[in-house]
């Protein structure tokens, strides 16, 4: 990986910042994507590599295409993109949920990543090389009780993967999708709105994955030889067996 420019969004806590951290250790340079500045500016003193920072969000279409058009000239020619960017809100079944939090997760989790990789899609397709990894879900293979919109947004990733391998297979570009099961970050602080307690238990008596070791994987998956494509990886906690079933301890 080094002097390869990888693009990273969601950059600014959890998975992404861990796999910015990876990366930088392989000697990537990195383009570090987020909506918070001051954390994109933290962990560009974090990682200490050679970076660019891009502020916008992945649901503002205009800002998705005007960030990438920033970049100078010697960073456009971007090696891996990694679709990290996402969200989940909300825990309700279908009848009670929140019309704004099925919004906020579609237009995050499925339009954001469309959006960028249709932006960086251009200059690799001139290149005829690179590679995509697109950030799924346990939740995207299986459907949980009242994660109904959630789980239909990661299904969308990773059927999206399927057809852009697809499109792309003649063009000499990778695609593939790793999917992770429970990885304890922030991410559930956020489904819940800030209630600590309540995220707390969505990982008690379970070794939850570690975003780090999540990034170990997306690392692994960047730096097989380029006539290797790993398509889609699952990666779960071993007291995991799918979405749904937990061997928590007593």
């Amino acid at each position: 990986m080094k002097n390869k420019i990888v693009l990273i969004t969601g950059a600014t806590s959890g998975i992404g910042w861990a796999t910015a951290q990876t990366f930088a250790k392989a000697g990537a340079r990195l383009i570090l994507c987020g909506r918070r500045t001051e954390k994109l500016e933290a962990l560009a003193k974090d990682v200490g590599t050679n970076t660019q920072l891009l502020a916008f969000d992945v649901r503002d279409k205009v800002a998705v295409f005007e960030a990438m058009e920033s970049l100078p000239p010697d960073w456009k020619k971007i090696d891996v993109l990694i679709n990290n960017a996402g969200n989940a809100h909300g825990l309700d079944p279908v009848q009670t949920a929140s019309i704004e939090d099925w919004e906020a997760m579609i237009d995050g989790n499925v339009k954001g990543l469309m959006y960028v990789t249709k932006a960086v899609l251009p200059q690799m397709i001139a290149a005829k090389k690179g590679q995509i990894i697109n950030l799924g879900s346990i939740a995207g293979k299986e459907v949980y009780p009242n994660g109904s919109v959630y789980c239909s947004s990661k299904a969308a990733v990773d059927f999206f993967t399927r057809g852009l391998r697809i499109d792309l297979n003649p063009l000499g570009i990778r695609v593939g999708a790793i999917h992770p099961g429970l990885v304890e970050t922030e991410f559930s602080e956020v489904r819940f709105k800030g209630d600590q307690d309540r995220a707390k238990k969505v990982y008690e008596g379970i070794e939850a994955l570690t975003a780090e070791e999540v990034a170990d994987a997306i690392r692994y998956m960047a730096e097989v030889p380029e006539k290797v494509t790993i398509a889609d990886l699952v990666i779960l906690p071993t007291r995991q067996a799918n979405a749904y079933v937990n061997n928590r301890k007593a």
